[in-house]
């Protein structure tokens, strides 16, 4: 296992495996731990001598993981594999029917302010799904330049074509010229108008027959699961619509939502944005495409991995590995939501926010108990704490039994060894 070292200012030096070395320094006082996983030391004092050799930096985007190979032409000195958030889009849409909910019972009278919103016409203006995945990629690039002298970062962008996706999908002619500037809503006034013109303004479960005159546009999911797009909306009469509420009504088993393009359309916003940010940022930032690291992937026998995809795009597929990956997780950091949502007899409404530690511990914080380690999920004042692991094993422990590792900076880390990922003659290989 490499241990990675920083010289007395802070700034990465070309990390070392000679683990007995590290340890006489720790002993002597001559460095310092600054950080458990990947475990990184700091010099106390200046080194005569400090070679740094060239690093790249491979960076394999994508909008539920990211991979990341730092490598020199012959060795691997640093992969991840890191998971993004995909809870933002549950979570704004919980946070507007909590504020609609509130402003219904504290002030009936106000009138709605629901048009005067501003944010999303200033230039630059993200989504905050969207954003924060675009945080998310910088911040491990960041990171990994803290811990390596990294010469050059190469990442990896993609382009989809969703017009053309969707209309293969559903077997209508294919886009061309003008077709990607008059989408299918081109010329109707919003989207409800479109669905009921779609749908030749008939019931779409009792094909009229309910003789109910009123049509109403339902979501097929649920608004905060699948949004307002054409794809999860379909024409229902009034009569339909109520039934299906209250559970008198089934809809067909035919009638339901189509593919979803949230990746593709993610990662069609997301590139240039990535790449100028670190243009900014980092002086030797470099483009690559997919079928670039596809070729690259398959002409060196390599199974398809994020990191592996990642240590390709370096421009090293054949650097060796010692196996070691580390798998990181994005966590919430803040919970901004005061009270619970469930309100307790007599009215009183339950806090909903814990203090930043309880007897000692925060959450997530790694810990050890009965000889394995734990992240604390759940911390009572009054009682035994909830621990987890990655792979979904839970504990319920009193936190007098309990001992802290370290604590996370709004990622899990876990170091973990992988076999070798090189293919066996003859094994075909996954397509990109």
């Amino acid at each position: 296992m490499l241990t990675y070292v920083l010289n007395s200012n802070g700034q990465p030096l070309m990390p070392t495996s000679r683990s007995g070395k590290v340890r006489r320094f720790l002993k002597n006082k001559k460095a310092k731990v600054i950080r458990r996983c990947p475990f990184t030391i700091q010099l106390l004092y200046e080194p005569e001598t400090a070679v740094v050799q060239d690093i790249t930096l491979g960076v394999d985007s994508g909008s539920k993981h990211i991979g990341l190979s730092a490598t020199t032409e012959d060795r691997v000195l640093y992969e991840a594999d890191v998971e993004l958030r995909n809870d933002i889009v549950e979570l704004i849409s919980t946070r507007r029917e909590a504020r609609s909910a509130r402003r219904n019972r504290k002030t009936r009278y106000r009138a709605s302010r629901s048009d005067n919103r501003i944010s999303s016409k200033k230039e630059g203006w993200l989504a905050p799904s969207i954003r924060q995945k675009i945080d998310c990629h910088l911040k491990v690039i960041e990171d990994a330049h803290r811990i390596l002298p990294i010469s050059k970062v190469i990442i990896e962008v993609a382009s989809f074509d969703t017009q053309l996706l969707k209309a293969t999908l559903e077997g209508d002619q294919l886009p061309r010229s003008t077709d990607y500037q008059q989408g299918e809503q081109f010329a109707f006034w919003n989207t409800r108008e479109y669905v009921l013109f779609r749908d030749g303004h008939t019931c779409q479960c009792c094909k009229g027959k309910s003789k109910d005159p009123v049509l109403n546009v339902h979501h097929i999911e649920s608004r905060k699961t699948g949004g307002d797009s054409p794809n999860n909306l379909i024409t229902l009469c009034e009569t339909c619509h109520a039934g299906y509420h209250s559970g008198a009504v089934k809809l067909p088993v035919n009638i339901k939502r189509s593919m979803k393009f949230n990746d593709a359309s993610f990662m069609g916003i997301m590139r240039w944005e990535i790449y100028n940010r670190l243009k900014a940022l980092y002086p030797n930032v470099e483009l690559t495409y997919g079928y670039k690291t596809k070729n690259s992937r398959i002409e060196a026998g390599l199974s398809k991995e994020h990191y592996i995809d990642a240590r390709c795009i370096s421009g090293n597929p054949n650097a060796v590995s010692d196996g070691t990956i580390y798998y990181q997780k994005k966590l919430r950091c803040h919970n901004r939501q005061i009270h619970r949502f469930k309100i307790n007899k007599g009215g009183i409404r339950k806090n909903n926010q814990a203090s930043y530690l309880v007897k000692g511990f925060g959450l997530f914080d790694k810990v050890t108990a009965k000889s394995k380690e734990w992240y604390i999920h759940g911390r009572r004042l009054k009682g035994s704490f909830i621990l987890k692991t990655l792979e979904g094993d839970s504990l319920e422990i009193v936190p007098s039994k309990i001992k802290r590792l370290c604590s996370q900076h709004g990622y899990i880390t876990e170091r973990r060894a992988v076999s070798s990922p090189w293919l066996k003659p003859g094994v075909p290989t996954a397509g990109n």
